[in-house]
């Protein structure tokens, strides 16, 4: 079992950057992929951004590559999400969301566990 507690949203202008954390619970935090989803009003939930756990290797939507970087700290069971030159399609609640199997972390119907999400506005 575990819970995710997002937070680290708020408001940006256009261009600037924002960091979001993930705390999760559970011994056995650093065997779960971890990733970010974001869902937009009248849009469905998207895949942004995911980190393995054994290994550390990661994934990105296409629409963040080069600008948003995830990462994990196992011994801190946090995952978090480094936003750069955010833009206004950025505007979402963003989602933390753990998965037992790395193939399935970008699937959001596949997600075991989700956090309850934070809300992230850039203005334009």
């Amino acid at each position: 079992q575990v819970q995710l507690l997002e937070s680290g949203g708020g408001l940006v202008q256009t261009g600037g950057s924002l960091r979001l954390s993930c705390a999760a619970s559970g011994r056995t935090f650093s065997s779960y992929a971890m990733g970010w989803f974001r869902q937009a009003p009248g849009k469905e939930r998207e895949f942004v951004a995911a980190i393995a756990g054994i290994g550390g290797g990661t994934r990105y939507a296409d629409s963040v590559k080069g600008r948003f970087t995830i990462s994990r700290d196992n011994a801190k069971n946090t995952v978090d999400l480094q936003m750069n030159t955010l833009e206004p399609e950025d505007t979402a609640v963003y989602y933390c969301a753990a998965d037992s199997a790395f193939i399935n972390i970008a699937i959001a119907r596949a997600i075991d566990y989700w956090g309850k999400g934070t809300l992230v506005t850039v203005s334009s």
